[in-house]
């Protein structure tokens, strides 16, 4: 493959790729590069921490003899737990061989979106998105609807025969699988007594309330019959407009963020076939016009691309992992804490003037020690504004600890022009070019600094 279009590749499917890598994969063809892309990332390997101390806690019998006071108590160690995971979500982002599992896990955070604060289910459901991220799409949907994180969220857990709760058969359709203006408000109501009944046990397993359960006739979309929870979904899938819909979603994320009809079109016949997760992004990467000129540098980094980009050059430990949360807060997207159900918006909505301002200033506050403002609006916990309200006139220098040796080993003897090629996928605006040409000569690590903090630096 030519070593643009395997770092196109790989900054779409990955967070940039390595010099070492590039080496590798360049006598590879396309289908021997794809093929080991998806085999690396066959094998699921879920992201856990260890919460044996907690179990004792969250049992059934325990919770219902808890008082106020620990209840309280357990709130606050499940949310530090959750701070936790974040982090150790940033960390495999940054760290792992499954690039494109990965990518995926977290494209679907995005589709698939969810809010909790009880750490078990919150990483119970961050492995199911991980488990499926590659599998089939109707056995995902399904298990996402039965997951506990979401049953809390949109108020499945509610949803009994005496008063049914339309909140999660609303967003189902809307959100995540056919769109505004594809169902009626009839197929609300009847998908949601569908859904009826539907809970989990204090391990988290799913299990159907009989009593609560509507096992009456339901007509939805055209069909009648005595539908459950699954056979919706199953209606639902059976709308071409399904596949439409998630494709478009692919689309705008892996591909470019204006859509070209035709080409979707294509990918909407190909994943109505079966929705293979899997043999959709394998044709999409093994297409052509995915390596078109005009695709290549033509999305805008999210914050967690653009973290985890810097991160995978030069690894680093934060002295106080809050400050990875401070982060991911100013520039707008928290891991674990999306700000709706619909989710973040993508593209030019990552950027405004103080956001834009921030992010070309954070590979020097990484690599380079530089101050940063820390009075932001937004709470990710109450104790986090808390947190950085101590700091002196409101700036802070992230403690940090860089290992400089992945850096050394793959760039430090290339070219200011090879790390330029390496680093900067789209065009870059002549006045930037000419500004590094005229540069006084820098060492290699302020150069990459310099290289990260241009505008150019922001699109993949």
């Amino acid at each position: 493959m030519e070593k643009r279009h395997l770092k196109h590749l790989y900054s779409r499917v990955g967070f940039g790729v390595l010099p070492s890598k590039i080496a590798l994969l360049s006598d590879f063809n396309k289908t021997k590069t794809i093929n080991d892309l998806f085999y690396r990332s066959r094998k699921v390997i879920p992201l856990e921490m260890d919460l044996s101390n907690l179990k004792p806690l969250i049992a059934d019998k325990n919770r219902r003899a808890m008082s106020k006071e620990m209840r309280q108590k357990l709130q606050k160690i499940s949310r530090k737990k959750i701070e936790t995971y974040n982090y150790l979500w940033i960390n495999r982002l940054a760290n792992t061989n499954q690039l494109l599992r990965e990518k995926m896990t977290l494209f679907w955070a995005n589709v698939f979106v969810c809010r909790d604060t009880n750490i078990f289910h919150v990483q119970q459901y961050n492995n199911t998105l991980r488990r499926y991220a590659l599998g089939d799409f109707r056995a995902f949907v399904k298990a996402v609807a039965k997951e506990p994180a979401m049953s809390k969220y949109l108020n499945n857990r509610q949803n009994i025969k005496e008063e049914p709760n339309e909140n999660f058969a609303r967003e189902l359709m809307e959100l995540f699988t056919l769109g505004v203006g594809n169902y009626t408000e009839e197929d609300i109501k009847e998908a949601a007594r569908a859904f009826t009944g539907w809970s989990f046990k204090p391990n988290g397993d799913f299990y159907l309330r009989k009593k609560k359960h509507d096992y009456g006739v339901k007509t939805f979309m055209g069909k009648t019959g005595n539908f459950d929870g699954e056979d919706i979904v199953d209606i639902i899938l059976g709308q071409k407009q399904c596949a439409r819909f998630i494709c478009n979603k692919i689309y705008r994320y892996f591909i470019h963020p204006e859509v070209d009809e035709n080409r979707l079109n294509e990918l909407t016949d190909h994943f109505y076939k079966d929705y293979n997760i899997e043999s959709l992004m394998k044709y999409i990467l093994m297409a052509d016009w995915f390596y078109d000129e005009a695709n290549i540098g033509a999305k805008i980094k999210s914050p967690i691309e653009l973290l985890v980009g810097i991160l995978r050059i030069v690894p680093l430990n934060f002295e106080k992992k809050k400050q990875v949360l401070y982060l991911q807060k100013v520039m707008g997207q928290i891991l674990l804490n999306p700000p709706n159900v619909a989710g973040w918006l993508q593209d030019k909505n990552w950027i405004d003037s103080n956001t834009l301002l921030f992010r070309m200033k954070l590979p020097s506050v990484l690599l380079n020690d530089a101050v940063i403002n820390v009075n932001q609006k937004g709470e990710f916990e109450d104790s986090f504004d808390d947190y950085y309200a101590k700091t002196k006139k409101g700036k802070r220098r992230i403690n940090i600890t860089r290992d400089w040796s992945i850096f050394n080993r793959e760039y430090l003897l290339l070219s200011d022009k090879e790390l330029r090629e390496i680093l900067i996928l789209s065009s870059m605006d002549k006045d930037t070019e000419a500004f590094l040409d005229t540069l006084a000569v820098v060492g290699k690590k302020e150069y990459v600094v310099r290289l990260m903090s241009i505008p150019e630096y922001q699109l993949c």
